[in-house]
């Protein structure tokens, strides 16, 4: 149990997670306030428990430093994903414009989103500064590497996107994405992704390895692996969202995605106003959240996450 719990536990974390946020996200505008009060309450808690646990390399400190990265992720991920902090551009990009401008847009479309994030990243490194157990630290550096990845590769353009499981508010992100059967980025950021899983993971089979150093290997090596099957699922034609079925909205898991042209015409226009999103999820992704995983983190990327 000492390789196996680590593993089975980062991968009933990333699964688990990943839904939840799914399924808060596609539910009524009206539940969020009461979503994220109880979120933050939830990141407060992480906070707290992660400055704490920071201060000891245990195994159970490293679980508990593990859970607490995903847990302020995923609060990040909710402002997100309930477009509560996105960009300054919260609309469609135009047509016909050049990469380079494309890719300034989609950037204003998440600018404060990436604030946020390196907010959080500044303050968890204070908080932690120094101490033996950085396991909490580097899992949410991990999730924001990886997610960055996921989203530059969606930009330059993947075949395959989950479109469908963004809410109708962030649908005018995919007006920022290409379909492409592969870019050239792609080999590079799996490559890159194998090499530090591997390196990260030979630390659990050093002969000089404490049972934290064991723990921590194995939660931080298993949790690239996952970022790394998020990305194969942008270009593999697997059935990813079956695992997630259950987070969706009934009508979307027995009809599927229902098509919809793109988000081009009149792209450049700002609206009016700011219309009540709709109750019904998007039909479409990817910009996934980035699992994410999204989920979708430039477009938001896959899973989750």
């Amino acid at each position: 149990m000492t390789y196996a719990l680590p593993i089975l536990l980062t991968l009933a974390v990333w699964w688990a997670t990943t839904g939840i946020v799914l399924f808060i996200v596609n539910r009524s505008p009206t539940t969020y306030a009461w979503s994220m009060a109880v979120a933050t309450v939830v990141l407060v808690g992480a906070l707290s428990c992660l400055a704490w646990t920071s201060s000891a390399a245990t195994v159970v400190n490293a679980y508990a430093g593990f859970c607490c990265g995903v847990l302020i992720w995923g609060w990040i991920e909710m402002t997100y994903c309930m477009g509560l902090i996105t960009g300054p551009r919260p609309y469609a990009c135009p047509p016909r414009v050049t990469r380079w401008r494309r890719f300034a847009l989609a950037l204003q479309a998440s600018l404060y989103h990436e604030f946020a994030i390196l907010v959080f990243a500044g303050l968890m490194v204070a908080l932690t500064w120094g101490a033996p157990n950085q396991v909490g630290t580097w899992t949410f550096v991990i999730l924001w590497l990886m997610r960055w990845s996921a989203k530059l590769n969606i930009f330059l353009g993947v075949p395959k996107l989950n479109l469908q499981w963004f809410p109708d508010h962030l649908r005018y992100l995919e007006s920022f994405i290409v379909r492409r059967p592969m870019n050239s980025l792609f080999p590079v950021s799996v490559a890159a992704s194998v090499v530090v899983a591997a390196h990260v993971l030979s630390n659990a089979v050093s002969a000089n390895a404490t049972p934290f150093d064991v723990t921590a290997s194995l939660l931080l090596g298993t949790l690239i692996l996952l970022a790394i099957l998020e990305h194969g699922f942008l270009v593999v034609p697997l059935p990813d969202s079956a695992l997630w079925n259950w987070a969706l909205p009934a009508r979307d898991v027995a009809n599927g995605p229902e098509v919809r042209a793109p988000l081009t015409a009149q792209a450049d226009a700002k609206p009016a106003g700011r219309s009540r999103p709709s109750k019904k999820p998007l039909a479409g992704l990817d910009i996934v959240p980035v699992r994410v995983s999204s989920p979708p983190h430039s477009a938001a990327t896959h899973s989750g996450r």
